[in-house]
C-alpha cells in the first residue's frame, strides 16, 4: 500500500477547551502542512480499497458534531479534501446530547451546545459532496463490556440505519472510545463491514478491521502530529523512541 495517513478528529471549536476539540486555524494549518507535502485527500474506505494517490490523507471525524458541518467542511472544502463522518446513528437528527463517559463533564456548562449531533440532513449534504457518511455503532458504548448479542445489535442497527439514511452501502466502521476486543472484531465482519477504525496507543498493524488512525488533540501543532503520523506503525523499540521525540517538542 502507498504511504496513507488516517487522522482522526472529533469538534472544532473556537471556545471548547476539550481534550479532543481543535480550533480551526489549528485545523486548517495541520491539514495544509499533509498537503504541502504532497498527500491528497480521499474517504476511508476508498483510501482502503484503491487509493489512486501515493501519498493519500483521510480525515475522519468520530461523533459528528455539529461543528463538523459548520467549521470543519468549509476549511475542507477550500482545500479539496473529503471526510469520513462516523455517527452515533442514536443521536443523529434527535435534539439529545452526546453526554456519554468523558462528555458528561461539559453537560450543564456554557460549552454543553458543543454536544450536539448533526442531523440527517446535514450528513447528506455532505455525502453529495464527497464525504463518506459512516458508523459510530447506535449508542456509543464501550463495545468489549458488551455480551455478543449486544455488540452485533450496536454494529447491525447502526449500519442498517446508515444505509436507509445515506442511500448507499456503510463501508466501516469507528469503534466507540477505541474499545474493541477480538469478539468485536469478528461482529463487525459478521455485521457486513469492510473497514473499521482505531486509535491505538502503542504500535499496531493495519488491519481492515481495525485499522489504526493518529487521535488529534487540544493545542497541537502541525510538526507534532506530522511527526506521530511517521511512527504510527513501528515496531515497539521505534515507537518508543519517537515517543521520547515527541516529548522533546511539547
Amino acid at each position: 500500500m502507498n504511504d496513507l495517513v488516517v487522522l482522526c478528529y472529533h469538534s472544532i471549536s473556537e471556545t471548547w477547551p476539550a481534550s479532543t476539540s481543535v480550533k480551526p486555524d489549528d485545523f486548517e494549518r495541520q491539514l495544509s502542512e499533509f498537503l504541502r507535502r504532497g498527500y491528497r485527500g480521499a474517504t476511508f474506505a476508498d483510501a482502503l480499497t484503491a487509493s489512486p494517490y501515493e501519498r493519500t490523507l483521510v480525515v475522519t471525524f468520530d461523533d459528528a458534531h455539529r461543528s463538523v458541518v459548520q467549521l470543519a467542511a468549509p476549511v475542507m472544502q477550500r482545500l479539496g479534501v473529503p471526510g469520513t463522518i462516523y455517527v452515533p446513528t442514536d443521536y443523529a437528527g434527535t435534539e439529545r446530547l452526546m453526554g456519554w463517559d468523558g462528555y458528561d463533564e461539559w453537560m450543564g456548562t456554557e460549552h454543553e451546545s458543543e454536544l450536539a449531533c448533526m442531523g440527517w440532513d446535514e450528513l447528506i449534504e455532505l455525502r453529495d459532496r464527497g464525504w463518506e457518511i459512516a458508523s459510530h455503532t447506535c449508542s456509543h458504548p464501550r463495545l468489549s463490556r458488551l455480551g455478543e448479542a449486544e455488540i452485533l445489535a450496536e454494529l447491525t442497527e447502526s449500519r442498517r440505519v446508515c444505509e436507509e439514511r445515506m442511500g448507499e452501502p456503510c463501508r466501516s466502521l469507528a469503534y466507540p472510545y477505541s474499545d474493541y476486543d477480538d469478539r468485536v472484531v469478528r461482529a463487525a465482519g459478521e455485521a457486513g463491514y469492510r473497514f473499521a477504525s482505531t486509535v491505538p496507543r502503542g504500535p499496531a498493524p493495519p488491519l481492515p478491521l481495525a485499522w489504526p488512525r493518529v487521535g488529534v488533540y487540544f493545542g497541537e501543532d502541525a510538526r507534532r502530529i506530522t511527526l506521530r503520523s511517521r511512527v504510527r506503525r513501528l515496531d515497539a523499540p521505534a515507537w518508543a523512541r519517537a515517543a521520547m521525540a515527541l516529548k522533546r517538542i511539547r
